[in-house]
C-alpha cells in the first residue's frame, strides 16, 4: 500500500499585493469613468442653461429698443425714428428710465432682472455696477415657476450671474442726433464649478429700424 503526501502552500505576500491591485485597478478604473461622464454631464447642463440666460439678456434689450420705437410712432412726430433709438441710448421719450445709456458708460456693466419694471437703475431690471467683478454679488435666483431672477425672496439662489453691456461699434456711422447706428450688444453670463470659472458670452448688434 502505498502512501501519497498531498503538499500546499499559501499565496506569497508579493503573489496577494498584484491579486489586490488587479482587482483595485479594474474596480477603479469604472469608477473614475462614471465619475468624470457624470462631471461633463453637470458642466454641460450648466452650459445649456448659461446659453438660455445669455440670449435672454440679448432678447430683452432688444425688446427695450422696439418698445421706444413703438411708443414713438404711436406719438408720431418728425423724425420719429431718430428719436426713438436716441431715447434708447441716452434716455428721454415716454418712459425716460427706459434706455441703456448707463450700460453704455466704459467699463460699466448692467444686470438684468427681468421681472423688474423696464428701465435703467435702482428699483428697475438693469442696474449698474462696475468693475465686472462686483456684478457677481448678485447671482440669479431660481423661483418656484421655474423663472429666473435676481428678486432674492423669490427662489433658491442659483450659481450664474449675468451682465449687459452695450458696446458703440468703432467707426459706424452716425444719425442726424450724432448716435451710433450700430450699438453691440454683449450678454455675459459666468459661474462656478468645483473651483473652475465658466463664461457663455453672446453678442447682437441693433440698429435703427424704420
Amino acid at each position: 500500500m502505498n502512501d501519497f503526501t498531498i503538499k500546499s502552500r499559501g499565496f506569497t505576500l508579493v503573489e496577494t499585493m498584484i491579486a489586490v491591485t488587479i482587482v483595485t485597478l479594474s474596480v477603479a478604473g469604472p469608477l473614475y469613468g462614471a465619475s468624470r461622464a457624470f462631471v461633463a454631464a453637470e458642466i454641460s447642463r450648466d452650459h445649456l442653461i448659461a446659453s438660455y440666460l445669455a440670449q435672454e439678456g440679448i432678447e430683452y434689450v432688444r425688446e427695450m429698443r422696439d418698445d421706444e420705437y413703438l411708443a414713438a410712432y404711436k406719438a408720431s412726430g418728425p423724425n420719429v425714428s431718430d428719436n426713438a433709438w436716441n431715447y434708447f441710448l441716452n434716455g428721454g421719450g415716454s418712459n425716460p428710465s427706459a434706455t441703456i445709456s448707463s450700460c453704455r458708460t466704459a467699463l460699466t456693466y448692467c444686470t438684468l432682472d427681468p421681472f423688474a419694471s423696464m428701465g435703467t437703475g435702482p428699483m428697475y431690471s438693469l442696474q449698474t455696477c462696475s468693475p465686472r467683478s462686483s456684478c457677481t454679488t448678485t447671482p440669479l435666483y431660481l423661483s418656484s415657476a421655474g423663472t429666473y431672477t435676481q428678486q432674492t425672496s423669490s427662489g433658491t439662489k442659483t450659481i450664474f450671474t449675468r451682465t449687459i453691456q452695450a458696446v458703440s461699434v468703432p467707426g459706424a456711422p452716425v444719425d442726424a442726433l450724432g448716435n451710433p447706428v450700430d450699438v453691440r450688444i454683449v450678454s455675459m453670463v459666468t459661474w462656478d464649478f468645483q473651483g473652475t470659472l465658466y463664461t457663455v458670452t453672446t453678442t447682437d448688434h441693433l440698429t435703427p429700424w424704420q
